[in-house]
């Protein structure tokens, strides 16, 4: 690779995946500069409030972990310096690594990325150079070609032949559906809705998001209710905003 600046590739781990309201737990980069070296550092990041159940579940750092971490704005201009002029990469960076840190540093004063920064995104490369197209599953898992494409029919048996040659291929795939389920959805089997706005916490439902985070439906209904109003009100799962409008009218979630 061809460098005429450094080039960070880096990575996020999370409160979730919302730029405008999780928060950053750690972030690790590992700088290729144009002589070849490499250089390698991380942060341990208090993001100031709870973790989710469900992005403990994904990366398994706990709240215990960054206890004594600093706040993101106490390392924001070291962390600054180390991206200073860089291009930048990562694995789903333009999606979201790049707007949740710019989120996080915007909230310190500080503008990011730089202007003129170059973004590769590998996952860009891996979905350009191995389609993941219905087509391309059939090839590659069926040994034939996508007959009449685009058509629901011809569309709907191709991918269940393609499921069925996934379940034959992968041994470490359950092969009932509640298991299969829950191997392709790390951490949210707590979830109530569709999102993880609302999971189990014990067997109390509690919000995941915004400035309630963590707190019982039952006590937000009681001491917050315009605040779960406003929600209903706002861009939010349909879901999410039926199990709220259920929860005011004294219907809570029950679990199975």
């Amino acid at each position: 690779m061809k460098l005429n600046r450094p080039l960070a590739v880096f990575d996020l781990e999370t409160t979730g995946t919302n730029p405008a309201e999780d928060r950053i737990v750690e972030v690790a980069m590992v700088c290729l500069h144009p002589d070849g070296t490499r250089d390698t550092q991380s942060w341990l990041v208090n993001p100031g409030r709870p973790i989710p159940p469900g992005a403990i579940a994904v990366h398994g750092i706990q709240e215990a972990d960054v206890a004594d971490a600093p706040s993101f704005e106490a390392l924001a201009s070291e962390i600054q310096k180390a991206f200073e002029g860089c291009d930048l990469s990562g694995f789903h960076a333009e999606q979201f690594d790049i707007p949740l840190l710019a989120a996080e540093f915007r909230r310190v004063g500080i503008s990011f990325p730089e202007p003129g920064t170059r973004i590769i995104d590998s996952r860009t490369i891996f979905v350009r150079q191995e389609p993941r197209t219905l087509a391309a599953a059939v090839s590659f898992y069926c040994g034939g070609s996508l007959e009449n494409a685009h058509r629901a029919e011809a569309d709907a048996v191709a991918a269940a032949d393609v499921l069925v040659a996934q379940l034959e291929r992968y041994d470490d795939l359950p092969d009932d559906i509640d298991a299969l389920y829950d191997h392709l959805h790390p951490g949210n089997s707590n979830w109530i809705d569709s999102q993880g706005k609302i999971a189990w916490q014990g067997t109390e439902p509690v919000l995941t998001f915004g400035k309630h985070s963590n707190r019982p439906l039952r006590e937000l209904v009681a001491e917050e209710c315009s605040y779960l109003k406003w929600v209903l009100k706002k861009d939010f799962p349909e879901d999410t905003k039926s199990v709220i409008a259920e929860a005011i009218d004294g219907r809570y979630p029950t679990q199975a």
